[in-house]
């Protein structure tokens, strides 16, 4: 059976073309925790969470939700169509539990970045500063935004013209994607989340005939070139929408702290967290399905 497309799209801290403008006339909000200043101690588990509210990881959660409960939907159109019903959408909407998802997150994102407080000071002093907070405020307005298929599409035909006149925008949104490999990390993190929906299919005897976990790694590395396109594809409209009303200093400013030591701890330990998330997401997804395909109550 064909796997259906998984939803992994991390971009970075998360991540209509006409609203850059509107989006950034909004006003971010403040960090709920003082950000630590120079010199003031604070506990490792302190200061982690201080940096995930700095990061506003809360929202860029609830986002991912929003995108879960419409992946549900397409699930069902490509496996049982019409036989899911409200049964199915509840089931989706527990395993897309914002608080399920968040504790899994804090967990895999303080091992990875807890050991380093002087890295996680120099988070907060691009994060906490005004252009940082105006720069995630952006990027989940846009990433909301591209609910929107109508959006989406405006998005792509937006980066269609900007390649057409060379627009040297792109290169610098191509850089922003290099700096932070966004590219490969969406894509191993996607290939990871369909082994996991691999997995949880088997759990549920969904095969006809048992697959070993060798059929589907070569399944799911068969996917990889498939995965990659449809990564480009939404990337950099993605990236055009949400940093449409940077300067081009401003974006220059972020690729510079990307390239960073801490900026690198900070997208490692972020899309590390965030595969630990959308793989337990689509081992559960992949066990539901596996019920649900066989007409079971889920």
């Amino acid at each position: 059976m064909a796997l259906p497309s998984t939803l992994i799209r991390l971009v970075l801290l998360l991540g209509t073309v006409a609203a850059p403008l509107s989006l950034a006339a909004q006003t971010a909000p403040e960090p709920s925790v003082p950000l630590p200043h120079e010199g003031q101690a604070m506990a490792p588990g302190v200061q982690v969470a201080a940096l995930e509210e700095a990061l506003r990881i809360g929202d860029v959660i609830a986002v991912m939700r929003e995108e879960g409960l419409e992946y549900g939907s397409s699930l069902e159109a490509e496996l049982f169509p019409e036989r899911g019903g409200s049964r199915w959408r509840a089931v989706v909407g527990l395993i897309y539990d914002t608080e399920s998802m968040r504790k899994r997150f804090d967990a895999a994102f303080e091992t990875e970045v807890s050991q380093d407080p002087q890295a996680i000071g120099q988070m907060f002093d691009f994060f906490g500063s005004d252009t940082g907070q105006r720069i995630l405020q952006l990027e989940i307005e846009a990433r909301r935004a591209l609910l929107d298929e109508a959006a989406e599409e405006a998005a792509k035909v937006a980066v269609e013209e900007m390649s057409a006149r060379n627009d040297p925008r792109l290169e610098l949104l191509r850089e922003f994607a290099e700096a932070n490999d966004l590219i490969e990390l969406n894509v191993v993190g996607a290939l990871n989340s369909n082994l996991a929906f691999y997995r949880g299919m088997a759990d549920g005897a969904a095969f006809e005939q048992p697959m070993s976990e060798e059929d589907m790694l070569a399944d799911v590395w068969s996917q990889e070139a498939d995965v990659r396109r449809e990564t480009e594809a939404w990337l950099f409209p993605y990236l055009a929408l949400a940093y449409g009303s940077l300067s081009d200093a401003e974006l220059k400013e972020y690729i510079a702290f990307s390239k960073t030591p801490a900026g690198r701890k900070l997208n490692a330990a972020t899309f590390r967290a965030f595969d630990a998330v959308f793989s337990a997401i689509s081992r559960d997804l992949g066990r539901a399905a596996a019920r649900q395909m066989q007409g079971e109550d889920i």
